[in-house]
């Protein structure tokens, strides 16, 4: 039997930039690939020598390429994919899907739309992939600084009418009322759906300027909810990419002040769920920069208010303060009936606000402004609001364990309980999780008991 042929690998010239441009040596980046292995599981044992195989063209089997990558990103501060360390092997955009923010309006396109489709298609790398905080900051650097899209129109694909665009809008907005009664677990399948079948192909049609800046700005409104709604599934790492591709659509739309949102209301929020504040406050400032003068003073409340949890958690106090003053300086200046406020802002009432505040007054040490806080939240949401009313009543709760009225503190937590019950939501559960082990000093008590058993018989 003939002997099969040798193929010559070629060498990884692009893993030999990176380390380069990275200051890493051949150890020390094997080192840092083992810890970043160890973080999601893994028994990783590479040295100097196996990273010496690579730079030679040997490509390890595995998730091992998207830990190199993962590596390499937090090095140099930014994202890295398996494609740029030269071991995608040929496998498009591979698990960089969703993270760029991409420099032409195709580009955006190409990117969101392999995005929905990766996810309808449940793609490994998606589901399990985890949060790089470069990657919160670094598409904000992009928004800011990019030129406006001076073209959205195409000529290519079936006609894309003004009637496409509002059937987006109603859509979005049927299955807001949905995620609010229900929970994503029971919504976002529909969404990823609809994305997929529905919404990519209007983006591949052909449609007039105004039509597709329009067409843009619905869109970027329906992937951020699908972004909320991968958090609230317990998937920030997917999340994450849904959100870096509605900042771009909000770009292509021309849309500044929807950007901002996306960046204050959507990112920073997803920082605070990871326990980053540095890049909660950073991210809610380049909102307010980049948006400044093209939003309303509704607008304006939640970016100072997104800021204000930032600084709250790192226990900033005076700044904190400072920026919890001109949010609710600027609450007072909206007008509802003004009609100057976009659809996408409306939402943000009084109640959201004291929502937030309650938050950072939290995060502060401050149960007394924290309960007041919880409370006037609940009392201005309404009924259908049913998971923020639940998160509003855990803060409540935590605000009476903080001050020690542990039976107080139960009875609200069992209220949070019930309401909980009728939603599929991870992000209520985290709530709860939460406040039970700030009870936890408490465990020996009859209340405290009973809190802990009602919540392991709803999570049964």
């Amino acid at each position: 039997m003939a002997a099969r042929p040798l193929v010559a690998r070629q060498p990884n010239e692009r893993l030999q930039a990176l380390i380069q441009e990275a200051g890493c040596s051949n150890a020390g980046l094997a080192r840092r690939v083992n810890v970043c292995g160890a973080e999601h599981g893994l028994d990783l044992r590479y040295d100097k020598t196996s990273v010496a195989r690579w730079l030679r063209g040997q490509q390890p089997r595995g998730q091992a390429p998207a830990i190199i990558a993962e590596a390499l990103g937090r090095k140099l501060g930014r994202t890295v994919t398996i494609d740029e360390i030269g071991m995608a092997n040929g496998k498009n955009l591979a698990a960089g899907v969703g993270l760029q923010f991409s420099p032409s309006v195709l580009g955006a396109i190409e990117q969101v739309c392999e995005l929905y489709r990766s996810d309808v298609g449940r793609r490994d790398f998606l589901s399990g992939s985890s949060v790089a905080s470069s990657a919160l900051v670094e598409p904000s650097r992009d928004w800011l600084i990019s030129a406006p899209d001076p073209q959205v129109a195409r000529s290519a694909g079936p006609r894309v009418g003004p009637a496409d665009v509002d059937a987006v809008r109603s859509m979005t907005q049927a299955l807001v009322d949905l995620d609010h009664q229900y929970g994503s677990g029971h919504v976002r399948p529909v969404v990823v759906h609809y994305l997929n079948s529905v919404v990519s192909g209007l983006l591949a049609g052909s449609y007039r300027e105004a039509v597709g800046r329009e067409l843009f700005a619905a869109v970027a409104r329906l992937t951020e909810l699908a972004g909320y709604m991968a958090v609230d599934t317990g998937q920030p790492g997917l999340a994450q990419r849904y959100y870096i591709q509605a900042l771009r659509l909000a770009q292509a739309a021309g849309d500044r002040g929807y950007g901002g949102y996306v960046l204050a209301a959507s990112m920073s929020h997803l920082a605070a769920q990871l326990g980053n504040p540095r890049e909660i406050a950073q991210l809610a400032r380049a909102a307010q920069e980049g948006a400044r003068g093209r939003v309303t003073p509704r607008a304006q409340a939640m970016f100072y208010a997104a800021e204000a949890r930032g600084h709250a958690l790192m226990g900033e106090a005076r700044a904190a303060q400072a920026v919890i003053g001109k949010a609710v300086s600027a609450m007072e200046q909206a007008d509802p009936g003004s009609g100057d406020d976009p659809a996408w802002i409306a939402h943000f009432d009084e109640a959201y606000l004291a929502d937030e505040l309650a938050h950072c007054h939290r995060d502060l040490g401050q149960p007394d402004a924290a309960g007041r806080q919880a409370e006037e939240s609940l009392a201005r949401h309404p009924q259908s609001r049913v998971r923020r009313r639940a998160i509003g009543l855990v803060l409540l709760a935590t605000a009476q364990v903080q001050k020690r009225e542990v039976e107080q503190a139960c009875h609200t937590g069992l209220q949070a309980i019930e309401l909980l019950g009728k939603l599929r939501s991870n992000r209520g559960a985290e709530y709860l999780e939460d406040l039970q082990e700030r009870l936890a000093p408490y465990r020996e008590e009859s209340v405290v008991r009973e809190f802990g058993a009602r919540l392991e018989l709803q999570a049964a």
